[in-house]
């Protein structure tokens, strides 16, 4: 039988924490002498007087590893994307410090108590924005051939394991499933935040020759199974771009969107260039 750890014995710092906003929302956290966040880079938005910064090599937890160790964590993030470096911020004075990290792009910032989760949340690649120094940042395997073929997300997830806070990013809105043992959720592959490590993931085919070629909704779907809980969001930022990509005059010209008229509308409207 398993061994959950002992959380009142943390390895991460205790950090607090305050979301600000509605669409366009930031984190701020709230440092106690010699506490540090981690956080990607790009995410910082601002920090008060004291904090200092350092770049850290690895995955960004304390794991005394070696310097072997250290080379195998960085090289696994390189596989989800990411940069061989990540950022601390301490707080090396003697009184309380906050710095703030915002979201990339509209959408919700997601507390996640990975004491709550037995020190595991599995979430899709990009979706990490920081976390408590302590917390591993790393990447999870999918030992299924479909996953990985037609995921989506690919072979690779990402994985935040330890006892502190962590918190990831979400477009759009968002919503929470508690799924019961044996319960099912079919989700589109790009709309998946992440999921406990109790969770059962795997990819399953649309079906159908007209749902294949005409449904418009891709050819797969995740197959979430329970006991366990998944965060899913509306607006995957792949969708988002792909829908400005898809608005962007071509030639200089504009696709006429919105109207019936199309082309003859430019016309119409001044723009009789030719």
């Amino acid at each position: 039988m398993e061994q959950l750890p002992n959380y009142n014995d943390r390895n991460a710092h205790e950090i607090d924490y305050r979301i600000y906003g509605e669409e366009m929302q930031y984190v701020e956290i709230e440092l106690d002498p010699q506490e540090a966040v981690i956080a990607e880079a790009g995410s910082f938005m601002m920090m008060d007087d004291g904090i200092k910064m350092d770049t850290i090599f690895g995955d960004g937890s304390q794991k005394d590893t070696g310097f072997l160790g250290k080379i195998l964590g960085a090289g696994k993030r390189i596989l989800t994307g990411e940069s061989l470096f990540m950022t601390a911020f301490y707080n090396n004075l003697t009184g309380k410090r906050n710095v703030s990290f915002a979201s990339p792009y509209p959408g919700k910032i997601i507390p996640i108590d990975l004491t709550e989760f037995g020190g595991k949340f599995i979430c899709q690649k990009d979706a990490f924005l920081c976390a408590a120094k302590g917390v591993s940042v790393g990447i999870e395997f999918s030992k299924k051939l479909g996953r990985g073929l037609f995921g989506g997300e690919g072979f690779i997830m990402q994985k935040l394991e330890g006892d502190g806070m962590a918190f990831v990013h979400a477009g759009g809105t968002t919503a929470v499933k508690t799924l019961a043992a044996g319960e099912t959720l079919r989700v589109d592959t790009g709309c998946i935040i992440g999921f406990t490590q109790s969770i059962d993931y795997d990819i399953e085919f649309v079906g159908g020759i007209k749902n294949s070629i005409f449904g418009g909704e891709g050819l797969f779907f995740a197959k979430l199974q329970g006991p366990g809980k998944v965060f899913i969001q509306s607006l995957p930022f792949s969708r988002l771009a792909g829908r400005v990509l898809a608005s962007i005059p071509q030639g200089g010209k504009s696709k006429g969107e919105g109207s019936i008229l199309g082309g003859i509308g430019d016309l119409l409207d001044g723009d009789n260039r030719f």
